[in-house]
């Protein structure tokens, strides 16, 4: 034993045996050696101190948490033994790594060690764009308009839609003609059912954006863009409106303003331009709306002859246009009715197709309610056609492939199907007439048209399209359309009629603030403008806001109009708020004509006096040249005001409408002009018998005038 050891006493061994046999009964692990190290280190335990003399000591010590190290160091030991340079540290310890047996029956996969992996965030709109990828280039493969609208639904993320019309049309620029008219065709198809037409509109304008950067990789980016626009505008999923409105928030610099310049002047502006267009990508398989209509008619007409309802529904599934199956209800309906003997072979198939999925219940409804509406046409040909449609909807819904609802939405009130009809007519009339004033500016004209029409229960209506029409159009025609109004107001239109257009306008803003950005602030104008002129007193404005639904947007439009009346020179602003156009004040255009009338008067040349009417630009107003010759008339008591009226109307420059609203109007103020004038009911006299003699007043005048308030 080395002499730095020192000796250990009977006692110590003793305690040594002790120790080192409670270590064997707690700890009975064959690893454990019987070496004296190991013993020696298992004593360490205790901390037995020998002196350095050899002496050991006299009593007993607290040896628990004492311990010498190899270098004799007394160190100061953890709680339970644990840790400590040295040590075995606590039991089940192990200095060394542990490895995991994954054959062990005690395996916990728990107990592996973990791995960070790194991952990259992924951006919804970034898969959105891959994913709608794939879509397209599987739609040019097979041409699957269906497949690829069902695939785009799926993917939902609605909110996404103008990336994927984007992302179609950009592809397809760059491919040939075909994939850009199955482009068009996929557009067409989709359109309102799965993208609704915000999304249409938002899409083409993210292209327009980029227009520069599509010019980089496609030489002639511009043209073909510009073909997709014309071509949308001509299918009717881009409103001709688009046009202009893109125009506004684009560069003049830039790709995306040349694309809407080429789509509009080279594309939109020449003659038989839709036929063209649907046309211009010659290289696809695109079929037409008629070619589809002529094959639906042969295949039905070979069943009437063959009778066979199995070919006759592959036929229909071949055609492989699902979305415009209501043409095949409809078509066989007519058929029908047209050859009675063919009645139950449709309805036979209708049924057929209608069970096995061929033809949905939304299309089925579709056809039955397409023909619904040509009843009117149909029972022309046919007179019996109402009667024979109405004894095959029953069978059908007996049957059960037409749906009930049918019933309601088609039969529940026929005065109100004819109401809708004319309705839709007198629209489409109105839309012609505004149009056409706004090229010609024929204020007369215009107000003949309305008359012709002969139905002013609809007045508000065409305020109502009057001024949606204006505003999407130049300050030109808003000031025009402001001009009418009054004119009408003076004419045909009631303040009732006026304040209902102006309610409906109101109710339906928050529609018409979704293609006019401005809409809101534009409609306040117009009802500020029409307090200006008279068409409306600031009382009516508090009716409107009454008659408007509570929370309604146009409750604050008519407080901005409010605002805009009672500002600091408002007469002044609002008569020029469209930058004065086409457009007089009411009272400077009075004050124009008195000067005009006065500088005749006191030896005017004729032809001048009727070129300064005619500068006026107010055919409308002519009444008021009409009174005011009049009345200098008999104030001057010289009638040579007479010469003027007679030339105005062999010019056609004042007709015998505003001529009779003019004597009108001097004969309803006849008791307030004699006050000043005593003997004004003897000339009025003489004036309506000289002007019924030279044609230019109607006889009848003096037996049944209209009243009007005199100004």
């Amino acid at each position: 034993m080395a002499s730095g050891e020192g000796f250990l006493t009977d006692e110590q061994r003793e305690m040594l045996k002790i120790a080192s046999q409670n270590v064997e009964t707690a700890l009975p692990s064959p690893r454990l050696s019987s070496s004296p190290k190991s013993l020696m280190s298992l004593l360490s335990d205790h901390q037995l101190k020998v002196p350095a003399g050899g002496k050991a000591p006299t009593g007993g010590i607290a040896v628990r948490h004492v311990r010498r190290s190899h270098s004799g160091k007394c160190l100061r030991v953890k709680k339970d033994g644990a840790g400590g340079k040295g040590t075995w540290g606590k039991l089940l310890d192990t200095d060394g790594e542990s490895h995991i047996d994954r054959n062990d029956p005690n395996y916990d996969s728990g107990e592996e060690p973990y791995q960070l992996v790194g991952s990259t965030i992924s951006d919804p709109l970034d898969e959105y764009k891959k994913a709608v990828v794939s879509i397209i280039e599987e739609y040019f493969s097979t041409s699957d308009v269906e497949l690829a609208a069902s695939d785009l639904k799926d993917l939902g993320s609605n909110e996404y839609r103008p990336y994927f019309i984007k992302r179609l049309v950009s592809i397809a620029m760059d491919r040939h003609d075909k994939e850009k008219e199955m482009a068009s065709v996929l557009l067409s198809s989709m359109y309102a059912d799965v993208i609704s037409p915000p999304q249409i509109r938002d899409g083409f304008m993210m292209l327009l954006e980029s227009a520069d950067d599509l010019a980089v990789d496609i030489l002639d980016a511009v043209d073909i863009l510009a073909l997709f626009i014309a071509r949308a505008v001509v299918d009717e999923i881009l409103p001709p409106a688009f046009i202009t409105r893109a125009k506004k928030t684009l560069a003049e610099s830039s790709k995306g303003y040349q694309v809407l310049q080429t789509a509009e002047r080279s594309y939109l502006s020449a003659p038989h331009h839709a036929e063209l267009l649907e046309r211009k990508w010659g290289g696809s398989t695109h079929v037409t709306v008629e070619e589809m209509k002529k094959k639906i008619a042969d295949h039905l007409r070979e069943y009437v002859e063959s009778g066979d309802t199995f070919e006759a529904c592959r036929c229909i599934r071949e055609l492989g246009v699902s979305f415009f199956h209501h043409e095949v209800v409809k078509r066989a309906l007519v058929l029908a009715i047209e050859i009675q003997t063919a009645e139950p072979l449709m309805l036979k198939l209708l049924k057929e197709a209608a069970e096995e999925g061929l033809i949905s219940s939304s299309q089925m409804v579709k056809g039955f309610s397409r023909l619904a509406e040509s009843l009117d046409d149909l029972a022309l040909d046919i007179p019996s056609a109402k009667t024979l449609f109405q004894s095959i909807v029953p069978k059908a819904i007996s049957q059960g492939w037409l749906d009930a609802s049918f019933i309601k939405s088609s039969y529940d009130d026929g005065e109100a199907q004819n109401e809708d009809k004319k309705l839709n007519q007198y629209k489409k009339e109105i839309v012609t007439i505004i149009h056409e004033y706004f090229l010609s500016d024929d204020i007369p004209e215009l107000i003949r048209s309305l008359e012709d029409l002969g139905l002013p229960e609809f007045n508000p209506i065409f305020l109502k399209k009057l001024i949606t029409l204006a505003m999407d159009r130049k300050n030109r025609e808003k000031e025009m359309a402001s001009v009418l109004l009054s004119a009408l107001h003076i004419e045909i239109f009631s303040t009732e009629d006026i304040v209902n257009g102006f309610v409906m306008l109101l109710e339906s803003a928050e529609d018409t603030a979704l293609d006019i950005l401005d809409a809101s602030n534009e409609l306040a104008l117009f009802l500020a403008r029409a307090v200006i002129d008279d068409v409306l007193v600031p009382l009516n404005l508090e009716e409107i806001t009454s008659k408007l639904p509570p929370n309604c947007s146009g409750s604050e439009t008519v407080r901005m109009a409010r605002s805009l009346i009672t500002a600091r020179h408002a007469g002044e602003r609002l008569l020029r708020c469209w930058g004065g156009g086409t457009g007089w004040a009411v009272e400077d255009a009075k004050d124009k004509i008195m000067k005009l009338l006065e500088e005749y008067e006191s030896g005017g040349v004729v032809a001048e006096a009727c070129q300064c009417i005619r500068d006026l630009g107010m055919p409308f107003f002519n009444h008021e040249v009409v009174k005011k010759a009049l009345v200098m008339a008999m104030e001057k008591k010289n009638d040579r005001m007479l010469d003027l009226l007679q030339v105005c109307f062999n010019e056609g420059l004042i007709t015998i409408n505003q001529m009779t609203k003019g004597f009108t109007r001097v004969k309803d103020g006849l008791d307030d002009l004699a006050l000043d004038f005593p003997n004004a009911k003897e000339k009025f006299s003489f004036y309506m018998e000289h002007a019924q003699k030279k044609g230019w007043l109607l006889p009848s005048f003096g037996s049944s005038m209209p009243t009007a308030a005199a100004s």
